[in-house]
């Protein structure tokens, strides 16, 4: 599974999430993600993927695109 399938799996089963919604360009906030959400978000990732996000700030104003882009640079690291 590619990082953003696994980002848009977590979003569809954790956060219920439109998975016709989750698209690169969409900011994080349209997905109804606030600050606490997207901490969630972030740990499970975290989890999922055995990688380490706690350098990586995000906000509802990063867009899935973004988030996916942190994510495989840790993954890669």
């Amino acid at each position: 599974m590619s990082t953003s399938e696994e980002i848009s799996a977590l979003l569809v089963t954790r956060f219920g999430t439109d998975p016709e919604a989750i698209r690169p360009e969409v900011p994080l906030r349209q997905l109804r993600l606030d600050s606490l959400a997207l901490e969630e978000l972030r740990l499970l990732i975290e989890d999922r993927m055995d990688i380490d996000l706690g350098d990586v700030v995000l906000s509802s104003r990063d867009t899935v695109g973004n988030l996916v882009t942190a994510v495989r640079a840790r993954a890669g690291a």
